[in-house]
């Protein structure tokens, strides 16, 4: 398979579709947000008018108000790529969930993880929602990053790791097994700092013109928080803002500094935990060069014919 990873903003999906045209490809949601349906402006979700006939999979499946969990992107995404391969067509996920990649592409076992029921009981009897996920914070700030704090199953779950074994989930994770499952082509997107910060803030100006506000209202408006979903950036600011504790202006300034900031966090995260080969996407002009070059690296990977 072909992945695709890279900081938000940094062109992946107009790359993807490039590529997927070229290599029969199919491709599979690898963005953690983009599985909830009427989250699609602020997660910059692609359009269907965008896919030109490519087939994209895992948009669209969930509820806002359902959690997901990194074991089922695991079992769904695996699946797909199944059905994908069968089919005689190339299985590519795009997408900037770090860890939810890794899940599919290397040999995670979650069923491997201690537990210690005792304990477990212990945690539901005899603290609330918020002192737990405060302690989550304290020993796992990553893990706490992706959990939202009601969803407390899952909070209580990464603390009992950590009783357990004396690592956090993030580190529990991190040492799993890195044996490949896949032949796969890791190819990441990258562009200079100051020139990322820009598109970013220019995309966050962008989603405001298409309708981000109405689109998060509409959430707000149903009663739908304090779950998985709103955790998300462009969500969780504009929420402040409907509660009254930012202005608007205050919130799409933090709106944009998150995203900068988690851009910075995705590259140190997948230079760290992937071998990924990169390419260069500062020079917009360049974009079908960038093209041939990642084809040629990939069909030499495969020993595959593109259409090129």
């Amino acid at each position: 398979m072909v992945v695709l990873i890279g900081p938000t903003a940094v062109g992946k999906t107009k790359m993807s579709i490039e590529l997927a045209k070229r290599l029969n490809g199919e491709i599979i949601n690898g963005d953690s947000m983009q599985v909830y349906k009427g989250m699609d402006i602020g997660t910059a979700k692609i359009r269907p008018e965008e896919m030109e006939g490519i087939p994209h999979h895992l948009f669209d499946i969930k509820e806002p108000w359902e959690s997901f969990s990194v074991a089922e992107f695991q079992t769904l995404a695996r699946s797909l790529v199944d059905e994908i391969t069968s089919r005689r067509k190339l299985p590519m996920i795009v997408g900037g969930t770090g860890l939810y990649i890794q899940s599919v592409i290397y040999d995670y076992q979650f069923s491997d993880v201690p537990s210690n029921p005792q304990y477990r009981k212990y945690l539901e009897e005899h603290e609330d929602k918020y002192s737990l996920y405060e302690k989550l914070k304290e020993i796992d700030p990553e893990s706490a990053e992706r959990i939202h704090p009601n969803n407390v199953r899952r909070v209580i779950r990464a603390l009992e790791i950590y009783h357990c074994t004396g690592k956090t989930m993030t580190q529990w994770l991190s040492e799993q097994k890195r044996q490949l499952v896949y032949d796969v082509a890791l190819i990441g997107l990258t562009m200079e700092r100051e020139k990322l910060y820009r598109r970013i803030n220019e995309r966050v100006d962008q989603m405001i013109a298409q309708g981000l506000i109405d689109e998060v209202k509409a959430l707000y408006k149903r009663g739908i928080r304090d779950c998985q979903s709103i955790q998300a950036i462009g969500y969780k600011e504009l929420y402040a803002y409907f509660d009254g504790i930012l202005s608007l202006e205050e919130a799409i300034e933090q709106l944009k500094q998150n995203s900068r900031r988690y851009a910075k966090r995705q590259l140190t995260w997948f230079r760290n935990q992937m071998p990924v080969q990169w390419f260069d996407m500062s020079e917009e002009e360049r974009f079908d060069e960038r093209v041939d070059e990642i084809l040629s690296y990939i069909a030499g990977k495969f020993n595959l014919k593109t259409n090129i």
